[in-house]
């Protein structure tokens, strides 16, 4: 991810799949899933995000 702090801009890759949240202006990238059925779940406190979680489950074939 590229960031141009001076004009408060980012670039991030758009054929990748993924999630991302600010704060306090600097990008964050959320963990990927170990598999591909779950959720991933931001926290807020105070109008701003603190952390997040993933759930996920994985399915015998």
């Amino acid at each position: 991810m590229k960031i141009d702090h001076k004009k408060m801009t980012a670039e991030i890759n758009l054929m990748e799949n993924a999630t991302y949240y600010v704060v306090d202006g600097v990008p964050k990238k959320v963990d990927n899933l170990p598999t591909g059925f779950g959720s991933q779940t931001i926290a807020w406190q105070h109008g701003k995000p603190i952390g997040f979680g993933i759930h996920y489950t994985s399915r015998k074939r």
